[in-house]
């Protein structure tokens, strides 16, 4: 454990993230994904593969009573309809209840106006994360990537941001971290970043620094990636060999393999 008076630097990312990946398997948090059609079904399997217990409801009777008993809420705008948009909603306001953490992932806001505008809405209820591309950052940031927008935007929203790409850059509170793991063959995987964005909402639930929970989680994705892709004949082996990369992932895997700057 590192002492609690000494600031935490990139080097200690790799550690600390495989102490998340064990309080997950230890606690078995649960966490409420409000995510699109697509993604549903993956994004609930990497959850239970990472050892947290994922639940996907929209009813508007009850999904305050799920978002209440979860301990984490993930907010995917990639289906963007009516009754999605009023669960979210109602969902955001019951973890403010609780104190309990959400992240936005805002799907394609640089593709419609009306998916931009909700998303806007959404972050003056502080998500602790914002995981997004660059395209979909500078949608809502209305700024051209750079630290400078970074720093703006993490600031006006008290919000962490996970920009993942090529390398996944996590910036948040002044403090910034890159991670280089991860395969080419994940991009081909359609909800593979959805999913990524469920993985970090089971960190967020454990990790109290929504910086170190999201770096940790956008580790985990980027090994568990690594790994499945070595062993991948193409995009439908990785699929499934990622969730079980993610199963069998170890501390001391996580820690040998990070690539984190």
């Amino acid at each position: 454990m590192l002492s609690p008076d000494r600031p935490v630097t990139s080097k200690d990312i790799p550690a600390i993230a495989a102490e998340v990946l064990e309080r997950i398997r230890t606690r078995t948090p649960r966490v409420h994904c409000i995510t699109n059609v697509v993604a549903q079904n993956f994004s609930a399997n990497m959850l239970l593969a990472v050892g947290a217990i994922p639940s996907m409801t929209i009813a508007p009777d009850e999904i305050v009573e799920f978002a209440a008993r979860a301990d984490a809420l993930l907010i995917n705008l990639g289906t963007f309809d009516a009754e999605r948009r009023i669960a979210a909603n109602l969902a955001i306001n019951a973890m403010a209840q609780e104190g309990k953490p959400w992240l936005l992932d805002p799907v394609f806001v640089e593709r419609s106006q009306q998916r931009t505008l909700f998303a806007l809405s959404l972050l003056p209820h502080r998500p602790r994360a914002v995981r997004l591309n660059e395209s979909e950052f500078e949608a809502l940031s209305g700024s051209t990537l750079d630290g400078a927008s970074l720093a703006r935007f993490g600031e006006m929203y008290d919000t962490v941001v996970g920009l993942t790409g090529e390398t996944d850059v996590v910036f948040g509170s002044g403090r910034l971290t890159c991670i280089g793991n991860g395969h080419a063959l994940m991009s081909k995987v359609t909800a593979m970043g959805c999913a990524g964005s469920a993985l970090v909402g089971a960190c967020l639930a454990v990790e109290q620094d929504p910086f170190i929970a999201v770096a940790s989680g956008l580790l985990i994705l980027g090994v568990a990636g690594q790994i499945a892709g070595e062993r991948a004949a193409g995009p439908g082996s990785l699929a499934v060999g990622i969730l079980d990369a993610l199963y069998g992932l170890d501390g001391t895997t996580l820690i040998d393999r990070a690539r984190v700057v």
